[in-house]
This record gives structure tokens, sequence and C-alpha cells, in this order.
């Protein structure tokens, strides 16, 4: 099954990293993210890549070139992320299933999991959903006294959209031009069509938007304890 990558936003929460090179290529420890999310499918042997690329799109073009299991596709400057997908219709057969992913988040799901979970479901969209840690620790009171404290505790409130996806061909007849956001009219309309399964995933899942994101990344690598490197099959 191919491996779908977004990797052409303007990056601008993270400006600081992404003035000079797209988001996908920022760093974290030795490696670029998106080389950390390769390796996460590629642990649970998928690793037929097509990366669509954007802003900057050279720089990944290059970094890839020599890769035979990776094809990068120039989706637009400004296309939104459903646009992007629409641009790659035509690497896929009528009734593939393939996944997709963003260029800035990692994980230590079990992909082939979520691949039989969206065969077992046959829907058009699989979307893995997630608690993301809270921002700030959690005090818990007893009177005036804190009787217990979480640094950065699983946060107890909706599920988000956690990326990671598995769709259906049939997906591009719901996304109409460039301009187009995949997390809006698409996956809305899917909603009301009962065409879209959450896979719940519970354990770690962070994203990269800023450069707090990137220094959390970066301290879980160096104390040798970042979960997306810790897999299980």
């Amino acid at each position: 099954m191919k491996v779908v990558i977004l990797c052409g936003g303007l990056g601008s929460r993270l400006a600081e990293e992404t003035k000079l090179i797209p988001k996908p290529m920022v760093k974290i420890g030795n490696k670029p993210i998106l080389c950390h999310i390769m390796d996460i499918y590629k642990f649970y042997g998928f690793k037929d890549f097509i990366l669509a690329t954007g802003y900057k799109n050279k720089i990944i073009e290059n970094f890839f070139k020599k890769k035979n299991n990776v094809k990068c596709i120039f989706t637009g400057k400004n296309s939104m992320t459903g646009g992007r997908i629409l641009k790659l219709k035509k690497y896929f057969k009528k009734n593939e299933n393939f996944m997709l992913t963003y260029g800035d988040g990692l994980t230590n799901q079990n992909i082939t999991d979520l691949v039989k979970f969206h065969k077992k479901h046959n829907k058009i969209v699989t979307m893995t959903v997630v608690k993301p840690p809270a921002r700030f620790g959690e005090v818990f009171l007893n009177g005036y006294n804190v009787s217990k404290f979480e640094e950065k505790p699983q946060m107890d409130r909706n599920w988000i959209n956690g990326g990671f996806f598995v769709l259906n061909y049939k997906i591009f007849k719901f996304i109409k031009k460039n301009s187009t956001m995949l997390e809006r009219d698409p996956l809305v309309n899917l909603v009301k069509k009962n065409q879209v399964a959450a896979f719940r995933h519970e354990k770690f899942w962070q994203c990269m938007d800023t450069l707090r994101d990137k220094k959390i990344l970066l301290s879980m690598l160096a104390k040798k304890d970042a979960p997306w490197k810790k897999l299980k099959k």
C-alpha cells in the first residue's frame, strides 16, 4: 500500500526553522522529521512513498533523488491539503486504498492494526484520532494542599484528528479543486454519509507545529525515550 505524506505547507508557526527549509525537513536529532515519519511506516513494511511537495520543493526533491521507493510530486505552492491529494489521483487505481499523513507528526501507533481496522470497517476514510498531551501541568487540590501534580497529562477532552489516515480512491469524488481543504468540506460531507471511521490511538502522538513542539521531541530523543523509536509489531 502506498503512503502519501503532505509536505507542501509553509509551516508559518515554525518560522524560526522554516524560512530556509520546508517544515518536513526540520531536523529532530540527526535527520529530518520526515525521515522519522517514513521510518514508522517502514517498520511495518510500508515502503512505497509519495511526497506531495510545495513550499521549497527542490530541497525535498534533492534530498530523496537517489531513493527509488520515494516519488516526489510537486503539488503547487498554494494548494490546500485536499488540492494536493487531488493532484495525485493519477497515481492510484480505482478502488485502491492508500495511506496519508502530515509531514510534521510522530506516533507510536501500530500501522498494521490501522490498515486492518480500515479493511474491516470498509469506509472511504479511516482517521487516526488522538488525545494530545496538555500544554500545561495539571494540579489536583485537597483544600489548600496540592494532592497530585501531573506534568503535561493526556487530555481528557474530545478526540482530535491525528493524521495517519487510510483512504480509498473514492475520496477523490469529494475533493473538487486545488483550494479544497481535506479537513473541511470533504471530511464533513463524508461524515454525513457515515464514511469516516475513527481509529483510536491513546498512546504517544506529537505534532511539530511550533518551536516548543520541536524541543519536546528533541528532549525525548536526547533522553533515549522517544516512543516513535520503540515500535512493536
